[in-house]
């Protein structure tokens, strides 16, 4: 089997996310562009990924990604066997960095593996080692304290059993306010996390932390800037709180000086994080090994890469979802879909989907109607 073709589809999808009509959104995307790539082969299996890379995250952009993959990656793929993955991804080794690029092409390499062997990619993993259906929790972006309060309320009402708070773009004291009306909304049985998003300096994640363990929050995720690790280690030494690394860790590297500089409970991975499903492995691996969670995290991914995860996350045991649910929502933000069958997304859960392959099926007219120019 060879790779003869990878067209690139850059689409824009719409997001809702669930608040209202909101005029200032801090930052948080109300629209994604995403890349949607099909590398074809010489025996007709198409396998399909996405890339959703974004400035302020990976430093990304769908532009960036087309030039990449069509100037970059597939020129070095085109005509070598596309289950030889590992040997496919290290081909694309010599471009610095594109995380999310490269996990756009590895997820449709995987995809093409499990549609030739007639079996969800979960099971070349190693197969399921949790429930099909993955507990999520909701993110509520840094609107007002009565706004806050009334998205938890209606999302606990749906069913979620996990809210996170976004803060870090307002000054703590309102921030704290928040989480105060969150807690009182949602209840004493619903799990209630904050995400500074780098967005405090150590002392004032240090401060929060006793009104946080106050309002019973269940972790504290990346409170201080991403470069900053020891102050995210000063943090984690100076809280009973557990403390949840993100941004600051994208490679096997970071992963590595985060645990030696013992600076997170947990670390939040997803492989367009980390350039693909086997990195993301090997990261878990090397978490559980010293005795860190994980928790599966994300960019809020279209439903391509939303599949590749939950596979992931339903075959990995130290991707711990049962103690800190998943955020793979984007399912349940983006406004359009063109699957032929839809992620389903019901009650605060994800279902594993079940088919060869990712399990998803585009519909390519629903997809060109999304299509935009670059």
């Amino acid at each position: 089997m060879q790779i003869t073709e990878i067209e690139t589809v850059p689409i824009r999808v719409g997001v809702d996310r669930r608040v209202g009509l909101v005029t200032d959104a801090k930052g948080f995307r109300f629209a994604s562009q995403l890349l949607i790539l099909f590398i074809r082969t010489d025996t007709g299996l198409e396998g399909i990924g996405e890339v959703n890379g974004s400035p302020d995250w990976s430093g990304e952009t769908c532009a960036g990604s087309l030039e990449v993959v069509t100037k970059q990656f597939a020129p070095r793929l085109i005509g070598e066997d596309p289950r030889r993955i590992r040997h496919c991804m290290g081909k694309l080794n010599s471009t610095f960095a594109n995380s999310f690029a490269k996990a756009g092409i590895e997820m449709a390499l995987f995809d093409i593996l499990g549609k030739s062997l007639d079996t969800p990619v979960y099971q070349i993993l190693g197969g399921a080692v949790r429930s099909f259906d993955l507990p999520l929790r909701f993110p509520i972006m840094p609107v007002g304290p009565e706004l806050s309060a009334d998205v938890a309320r209606r999302m606990v009402a749906e069913g979620f059993r996990t809210i996170k708070l976004k803060v870090g773009q307002d000054p703590l004291d309102y921030d704290l306010e928040r989480i105060r009306l969150v807690r009182e909304v949602i209840g004493p049985n619903v799990r209630l996390t904050v995400d500074a998003n780098g967005g405090w300096s150590v002392n004032d994640a240090i401060r929060a932390a006793s009104r946080l363990e106050e309002y019973n929050v269940a972790f504290l995720e990346q409170p201080v800037h991403r470069l900053d690790l020891d102050g995210l280690a000063r943090v984690r030494s100076q809280i009973r709180l557990p403390v949840m690394a993100d941004e600051s860790v994208f490679t096997m590297p970071d992963a590595l000086n985060c645990i030696r500089k013992n600076a997170a409970d947990i670390i939040s991975i997803y492989p367009g994080k980390h350039g693909g499903i086997l990195n993301t492995i090997a990261m878990a691996a090397m978490a559980e090994a010293a005795g860190v969670h994980c928790a599966i995290g994300s960019n809020l991914e279209w439903d391509v890469a939303s599949a590749a995860m939950a596979h992931v996350t339903v075959a990995l045991p130290n991707i711990v979802v049962e103690r800190y649910a998943a955020d793979l929502i984007g399912p349940w933000f983006h406004t359009e879909h063109a699957t032929e069958t839809p992620i389903s997304v019901n009650a605060g859960l994800l279902s594993v989907p079940q088919g060869p392959g990712l399990g998803i099926v585009l519909n390519r007219e629903r997809l060109e109607a999304l299509r935009f120019e670059i």
